[in-house]
C-alpha cells in the first residue's frame, strides 16, 4: 500500500466511523477551552473536566482570572499534572489577554503562542476548535498513532508529524483529523498493549503487520 493509498483509506474509514469527532474538553467559550485545553497537558481530559467547573465558577473571565493571586487558583487545579506551573501560567495568560488582547481570545497562531503556558499544539485546537481553521494539534496520541499507522516516516517531534500530516490530509479535513488521530489513540491504539483485534485499520496500518506488535502486545 502506498503512502497515498494509507491516507485514502484511514480517512474513508474516519470519515465513516467517526463523522462527529471533537473535543472531549468541556467548555462553553473560547476563554474557557484555552484554560481547558493548558489544563490538559500531560493530564487527562477526564481530570481536567473534573477540575474545570469549580475553576469557571470562580474566574469565569480572563479579567477575574487576570486579577487571582496563586494561591487563589493553585487549590483548585491542584489534582492536575504540575498544577504549579499551569496556576501561573493560567493567570499570566490571563493578564496578557487583557493587556494585549482586550481580554479576548486570539484567533491565530502567531498571537496565540505568545501566551503563557500556549504552545503550538494548544495554539492549533484553539484555531482549529473555536475558529474553525485548518489546524493539525499533535499531542502524544497524534504522535503515536500517525507512526503506528504509517501516516507519518520517520517524525522525531511534534512539529515534523504535524507537517507530515498537513500535507497529506485535505484543508478541509484537518481540525477533524485531529480528533479522529486522538480518540484513536485513546480508546484503540493505546501506548501499552493497542487493541489491534478491533481496530478497524489493521489494513492499512504498518505497525499490525510488523514484528513490533508482538513484542508491544506482549
Amino acid at each position: 500500500m502506498t503512502k497515498k493509498e494509507r491516507y485514502a483509506f484511514v480517512i474513508d474509514w474516519f470519515q465513516k466511523n467517526m463523522p462527529d469527532a471533537e473535543t472531549e474538553l468541556h467548555y462553553t467559550d473560547p476563554f474557557e477551552l484555552l484554560v481547558a485545553v493548558i489544563l490538559s497537558a500531560q493530564c487527562t481530559d477526564k481530570r481536567v473536566n473534573l477540575v474545570t467547573p469549580a475553576l469557571f465558577e470562580k474566574f469565569p473571565t480572563a479579567e477575574s482570572l487576570s486579577k487571582a493571586e496563586f494561591e487563589d487558583v493553585e487549590p483548585l487545579v491542584k489534582s492536575v499534572s504540575f498544577a504549579n506551573n499551569k496556576t501561573r501560567h493560567l493567570i499570566g495568560m490571563a493578564k496578557m489577554l487583557m493587556a494585549d488582547f482586550g481580554g479576548e481570545v486570539p484567533d491565530n497562531m502567531d498571537d496565540l503562542v505568545l501566551l503563557p503556558g500556549v504552545g503550538r499544539k494548544t495554539a492549533n485546537v484553539i484555531v482549529s476548535v473555536v475558529f474553525h481553521q485548518p489546524g493539525m494539534a499533535v499531542d502524544t496520541h497524534v504522535f503515536r498513532v500517525s507512526a503506528r499507522i504509517g501516516l507519518t516516516t520517520n517524525a522525531k517531534t511534534p512539529l515534523q508529524t504535524e507537517q507530515q500530516l498537513v500535507a497529506n490530509i485535505p484543508r478541509d479535513l484537518l481540525a477533524i483529523a485531529h480528533h479522529w488521530l486522538i480518540l484513536h489513540g485513546r480508546y484503540i491504539c493505546v501506548a501499552r498493549r493497542p487493541k489491534c483485534e478491533i481496530c478497524g485499520l489493521k489494513e492499512a496500518c504498518k505497525f499490525y503487520k510488523s514484528d513490533m506488535r508482538f513484542i508491544v502486545e506482549a
